[in-house]
């Protein structure tokens, strides 16, 4: 397959130009010398006709939808994806019913667009919320106000996976579109048989590139299913530049190109011989004590308290051994191999994490979660004029601006709702020690 842009960037940088154009680095670096602005040939990303355009096209057929790119990560493309699931109800106030798990970039996007939301609670924990196809049916068929979309996050940052494609029957039977942040997932169009949400059934979903393909931090999908109104797919360009920075990144660019090459030449083969030797390492781990939990083939996530470790000790014991995970918490470690991880250092990790000494099992919980009052709209919440107060202080105030930390992005607490006092003791437990709260 063709990289078009970065075959661009590479005869604009090996050309002996005069750069009287931005950046202002003109080109000088090894790096810099591959990073571009709009110049004559280069395209432009939301007016795309040319090598863009190409580009996008090749990774359309590699994933099998109407792909776009986003430079900006998963952010971009959730703002984006739920602007254009609003556009359905043609001039009517859209209702959403998301997860409860949703990324910060959701509640921005409620802000921004101003529909309705309604929340699906999980139990587990506040990073997961999966329903089932039953429970589903039962919380559609029991609302008054039929749901424009149902929003949800699979994999979750446990790496816990919902049934997409029994969901999306769920929704099409009612003539309700499904939307994904498959943002952990973008790897999945190209396991054994694809678990990918687009194969699976869903009307829109955002993959973050960066995060489990080789490609450079910011780099992202939007994917719209090829069943989905024309109108929606034309629109997919003005709906990503509406949200997105006028200065997309060149070399982001470029390195989703380069994705497309990668993924197209003999990269299901290498995955699923890696996930083979994950599983393997997996098997190994939990016959030496270790409860790992979640669905999802490319993530190893702990439940630490198991083994005797909060997540934190766990994670400090790694990074002294030169192992950095991704995500930690009181009770939770998450770990995210991909196959640019050799055997030899799989073995490492095995070695590291089993000369580790099983302790007795940790027995505190986490604060029961309960979903708060909604005392305005989230829109109106952050708007409003705020103070930063101790968050121990916070109680029957109103939660302004949300402030929680990438990762993992998921707020405890949504902007408009009233803090209660088991808000208050998952702050302290999660570390949230100041929040922002309407003056």
């Amino acid at each position: 397959m063709n990289t078009p842009i970065w075959s661009f960037l590479q005869k604009y940088a090996s050309n002996d130009n005069l750069r009287l154009h931005m950046p202002g680095h003109k080109g000088i670096g090894e790096v810099e010398r591959f990073d571009l602005t709009e110049v004559s040939g280069a395209d432009s990303l939301y007016e795309a006709s040319g090598i863009i355009k190409e580009s996008e096209e090749n990774a359309s057929e590699i994933f099998g939808a109407h792909t776009f790119y986003s430079t900006e990560g998963s952010s971009l493309s959730i703002r984006a994806m739920l602007y254009l699931a609003t556009l359905t109800k043609k001039g009517e106030r859209a209702l959403i019913l998301a997860g409860r798990n949703a990324h910060k970039a959701f509640v921005s996007a409620l802000a921004l667009l101003d529909f309705g939301v309604e929340w699906i609670f999980g139990s587990e924990s506040y990073l997961s919320c999966n329903p089932s196809a039953d429970e589903l049916v039962l919380r559609l068929d029991s609302m008054q106000n039929k749901p424009t979309a149902v929003y949800i996050t699979s994999p979750d940052y446990l790496g816990n996976m919902a049934d997409v494609a029994a969901l999306s029957k769920v929704c099409h039977d009612r003539g309700i579109l499904l939307l994904v942040d498959n943002a952990h997932g973008a790897y999945l169009a190209f396991t054994k048989s694809s678990m990918h949400p687009i194969a699976l059934g869903a009307d829109m979903c955002t993959d973050s590139a960066h995060k489990t393909l080789p490609c450079l931090t910011g780099a992202g999908y939007l994917h719209i299913a090829k069943t989905m109104p024309k109108e929606i797919i034309e629109r997919a360009k003005g709906a990503m530049a509406l949200f997105g920075s006028t200065s997309p990144s060149y070399l982001v660019l470029a390195s989703l190109d380069r994705a497309n090459k990668y993924l197209s030449d003999g990269y299901c083969k290498k995955l699923q011989g890696f996930i083979e030797k994950l599983d393997a390492l997996k098997s190994g781990l939990t016959l030496n004590g270790y409860k790992l939990v979640g669905n999802e083939p490319m993530k190893l996530t702990f439940a630490t308290k198991s083994y005797g470790y909060t997540g934190y000790e766990l994670a400090d014991f790694l990074e002294k051994k030169g192992i950095i995970p991704e995500f930690y918490d009181p009770d939770y470690l998450v770990l995210m191999p991909t196959p640019e991880i050799s055997e030899c250092e799989l073995h490492r990790l095995e070695a590291v994490l089993t000369s580790l000494p099983k302790k007795e099992r940790i027995t505190k919980t986490p604060p029961a979660l309960s979903l708060p009052e909604r005392a305005m709209s989230p829109r109106e919440a952050i708007m409003s004029g705020a103070e930063q107060i101790n968050a121990e202080n916070a109680e029957g105030r109103i939660l302004s601006t949300i402030t929680v930390g990438c990762p993992p992005a998921v707020p405890i607490v949504v902007s408009g709702e009233r803090i209660t006092k088991g808000a208050i003791d998952a702050f302290k437990y999660y570390g949230i020690k100041t929040c922002y709260v309407i003056k």
